[in-house]
């Protein structure tokens, strides 16, 4: 499978992670995305449950991305999770073919071919197929968070962290979410969110009024 001969050095990664980052032609560009980051928590303020913040964390988005084949097969799947850990997911098959096709548009971006290209250089895969069945497996294989059920996988884990609307709000003190009802959705550890590193999902969730921004607690490189 691997040999000293196309081993991965340090330097050959940070080459095409640089490569990778301008093939991107889907990413939001200047002007697409404005913030408001109003106050920053100082370290005894992130846990307080204050909301500094009193307007929305988003002044603008420009909503023709969510029409960009990734973008919206992205959002499709946002909604196909159990919200506490603990309780085993169910896969529809609907869920699955949002799955597959999700991958095949990621699979039709210049990134991933190139990613693709770079990994089958290196004889980590033979076929396309191969490759795509291990992203599958990273993404959305199902895994357990400590208590048996498989309840849990990587794509939920950094995308699904929500509340169910009606629910109340849930507020974003600093960096950490802790939601504003025990009614919650998304991915639920001991009563907190778990996850949610995602700017489309805050967007859309905080649209709907259902996530409310409280401060931020570092201002980023």
């Amino acid at each position: 499978f691997s040999s000293s001969r196309d081993s991965i050095t340090d330097q050959e990664l940070l080459e095409l992670s640089e490569q990778l980052y301008g093939l991107d032609r889907n990413k939001a560009r200047p002007g697409d995305v404005t913030i408001n980051p109003q106050h920053r928590a100082g370290p005894d303020e992130t846990g307080d449950k204050r909301d500094r913040s009193p307007q929305p964390l988003y002044k603008y988005v420009n909503e023709e991305l969510f029409s960009k084949p990734t973008y919206a097969s992205f959002i499709k799947l946002l909604d196909n999770y159990q919200r506490a850990t603990g309780r085993e997911e169910e896969v529809t098959a609907e869920e699955l073919r949002e799955q597959d096709r999700f991958l095949e548009e990621v699979m039709e971006t210049e990134l991933m071919k190139e990613l693709f290209a770079f990994l089958r250089g290196k004889k980590r895969y033979g076929s396309e197929q191969e490759f795509v069945q291990d992203l599958k497996e990273m993404w959305f294989g199902l895994y357990s968070r400590g208590d048996g059920e498989r309840d849990s996988s990587g794509f939920e884990h950094v995308f699904s962290g929500t509340a169910v609307p009606g629910a109340g709000p849930w507020a974003a003190p600093g960096r950490g979410l802790t939601p504003g009802s025990p009614l919650c959705s998304g991915e639920v550890k001991k009563g907190k969110v778990s996850g949610f590193h995602n700017w489309i999902r805050f967007y859309l969730l905080e649209k709907q009024g259902v996530v409310n921004y409280f401060s931020h607690n570092f201002d980023g490189p």
